[in-house]
């Protein structure tokens, strides 16, 4: 993936794994048919850890690597795994989200999605409101510099190019929670792996980014690759979907000098976008 992104042109590029999950009941079905168990995404997490510094130092002098993870946000437990995982690497950064309603994961396919969304009331509404309800609760606990896929939820949904103000209780809890991130000095990703799997619009949708870049806030870039052929994917559209929405600059994250204790700081960087994206 790092050369991928080295041959891209990329100048910085974040690594951000899963983190680990700690009960059997969190398990997607891939990974119990692949008979994993929670030590051995903590296994594979140390092991990604550890890779991807020997990476960053190996590419230093082709391209800045920071290394971070990406939250689960399933129980208020979460939070001292979290904190744990936090205290035990030195991580550049991480990204808060939540693929979860009642401990169901949201995303992995329409079945599990109806699962979840049962034990919330049962519609897409009540689905949508019980989701931004615990991002809110994610990101006053966490206030994570980099929030992931803001709208996740639309992804199973019945309508996955909803415009969520049909839903008046929805909405006001969208607007809530981009007025927390601005208040705290969060960032929010534009994401296209939504543009990878259908959807009209990245995460997150036109309506809400009008909405963020209303109040202040500010956005950076995210392909959310798995894979190799991932990197980079349908950043042109970005830069055209950001332009038709009156966008002109992003952020994007770096290490910068140390500290007078010695430790790097981190510090986000204004750049203009361009009028187009072109793979190297």
């Amino acid at each position: 993936m790092i050369e991928a992104a080295v041959r891209q042109g990329f100048r910085v590029f974040a690594l951000t794994e899963h983190m680990p999950r700690d009960e059997d009941v969190d398990l997607y079905p891939e990974e119990i048919e692949a008979s994993q168990t929670p030590a051995d995404l903590s296994t594979t997490f140390d092991a990604y850890y550890h890779e991807a510094r020997r990476l960053q130092e190996a590419y230093a002098s082709q391209i800045k690597i920071l290394i971070g993870f990406e939250s689960d946000w399933i129980r208020p437990s979460s939070e001292t795994l979290i904190e744990d995982l936090r205290q035990k690497y030195a991580f550049d950064l991480f990204v808060g989200s939540v693929h979860h309603l009642n401990t169901i994961a949201i995303d992995f396919d329409r079945p599990l999605y109806e699962k979840a969304r049962h034990t919330v009331g049962g519609t897409d509404e009540d689905a949508f409101v019980a989701y931004f309800d615990a991002q809110l609760d994610m990101l006053q606990r966490l206030k994570p510099p980099i929030v992931g896929h803001f709208d996740l939820i639309r992804l199973r949904s019945d309508d996955p190019n909803v415009d969520f103000r049909t839903f008046p209780r929805v909405w006001d809890k969208i607007v809530r929670n981009l007025e927390f991130v601005v208040q705290y000095g969060g960032v929010v990703e534009i994401n296209s792996a939504a543009l990878r799997k259908g959807m009209h619009d990245p995460y997150p949708n036109r309506r809400i980014v009008e909405v963020f870049i209303g109040l202040g806030g500010r956005l950076t870039l995210s392909d959310d690759s798995h894979a190799t052929d991932q990197v980079g994917q349908n950043y042109h559209r970005l830069v055209g979907y950001l332009r038709d929405l009156g966008v002109t600059e992003i952020y994007y994250f770096d290490v910068g000098t140390a500290d007078v204790g010695g430790v790097p700081t981190l510090c986000m960087q204004r750049r203009f976008l361009r009028a187009s994206y072109a793979p190297g």
